[in-house]
């Protein structure tokens, strides 16, 4: 902390930006493996086209792949533009936030919950999943450290605490009770969805797991990443969010079926909760919760 508090913001700023750099490439490394539950850790990175070990000076966030022209050093097959895309978006969120918040013990927190953000908006626009460990993972963490962080900065415990829980509980809470009441309408109207229920299976009943969990057009693991995000923002912080990232789901949405020409594809709804989050960190309007 007294390392980066003495720098000034142009040299923390720069120093947060190669940092997320860093991040950023690990990041990828998340995004690619854990929705195939493949270890973080081993092997480590190899071309996905002919499997040879990635040497150090040819995993330079972004650097490399410039260096490369966008392609592996032995094979020659394209490395896909997410992977700089990533690094650059990482780095370029945690010079942001370091110029937004400056050298204030929050600023990790900040920055870790930005990155957790970009790996759930990246794997759910791939999958359509946002893996338990960020969303779960995250809210434990969140829930432990947010308000450590605030009693480190002079707020009492129990106030520090409380404002962790409840947003936590206010964030899943509230996007819970719209996939249930929209369940519920729809068993009522008569509608039916491809995979709700899956075929041959009859209608969750209140006496199953399924009935208050499982929702045609809400994924739950929305409903438990706004938790972590209301534990890190607070109950007004991620009310925001959700007003916010309905505005961007909708633009995203659009953008998506305009990319797609189609206006049915599945989409998912965490790259939009992620911008809504970061916009709420970034925007002026957004100070007043934190």
């Amino acid at each position: 902390m007294e390392l980066y508090a003495a720098m000034p913001p142009a040299a923390l700023a720069l120093f947060a930006a190669l940092f997320g750099l860093a991040i950023g490439s690990f990041l990828n490394v998340v995004i690619y493996r854990l929705p195939e539950g493949l270890s973080l850790a081993r092997p480590g990175s190899r071309c996905p086209g002919c499997g040879t070990p990635i040497v150090w000076y040819d995993n330079l966030p972004v650097l490399s792949y410039l260096w490369l022209r966008g392609r592996c050093r032995h094979c020659r097959q394209a490395i896909s533009l997410r992977y700089p895309a990533v690094e650059l978006v990482t780095g370029l969120l945690f010079a942001g936030l370091a110029l937004r918040f400056g050298a204030t013990p929050l600023l990790p927190v900040w920055c870790l919950f930005a990155a957790a953000l970009v790996a759930a908006a990246a794997i759910d626009f791939d999958h359509q999943i946002i893996p338990d460990e960020i969303s779960l993972g995250g809210l434990v963490v969140a829930l432990l450290l947010v308000p450590s962080v605030y009693v480190m900065l002079g707020s009492d415990v129990g106030p520090a605490l409380g404002r962790s829980a409840a947003g936590a509980v206010i964030g899943g809470g509230l996007l819970w009770t719209v996939g249930f009441l929209h369940a519920r309408a729809c068993v009522a109207l008569g509608r039916e969805f491809d995979h709700w229920p899956e075929p041959g299976e009859a209608l969750p009943t209140p006496g199953t797991l399924d009935y208050w969990l499982w929702f045609p057009g809400v994924g739950f693991g929305d409903v438990k990443l706004l938790a972590m995000i209301g534990a890190v923002l607070g109950p007004f912080g991620v009310v925001q969010t959700i007003l916010a990232a309905s505005i961007a789901g909708l633009v995203l949405g659009i953008a998506f079926a305009v990319a797609t020409r189609s206006w049915d594809a599945p989409f998912g709804f965490g790259p939009a909760i992620a911008a809504g989050a970061l916009l709420v960190l970034f925007l002026p309007g957004g100070l007043a919760a934190l």
